[in-house]
């Protein structure tokens, strides 16, 4: 047993010798260190405006109380700016992911807009 501690301190050993850094590189490692620790202080940049295409669900506010066709459907989508416009039915599956680019036009059971809004 005492044949394989010998080998074991020995590697220890070496291994410590290895990980020992030279006073140099301890200084360049500590002067990284603090540069990135400014850096990280620094102030974020701005955030940048929303895009453009954003819907504005009061643009198209003029279809509600309307039945709706398809070409006023597309007309809302382009008075609000939004890149889609789609109409959900009462009871209708939809997805429920928020998009800010999208206009909703919620409709009754008689197909008329009850409801326009962005998401």
């Amino acid at each position: 047993m005492s044949r394989l501690l010998l080998p074991a301190a020995a590697l220890l050993t070496l291994c410590l010798a290895a990980c020992t850094s030279k006073p140099d590189e301890q200084e360049q490692a500590v002067a990284q260190s603090e540069e990135r620790a400014e850096e990280a202080a620094q102030p974020a940049p701005p955030t940048p405006p929303a895009a453009a295409t954003a819907c504005d669900d009061s643009q198209a506010q003029w279809a509600v109380g309307k039945k709706v066709t398809e070409a006023e459907v597309e007309q809302a989508r382009k008075d609000s700016g939004a890149e889609t416009a789609r109409t959900l039915k009462p009871n209708q599956m939809v997805t429920m992911e928020f998009n800010g680019n999208r206009l909703n036009l919620d409709l009754d059971d008689a197909g008329t807009v009850t409801a326009i809004r962005c998401g």
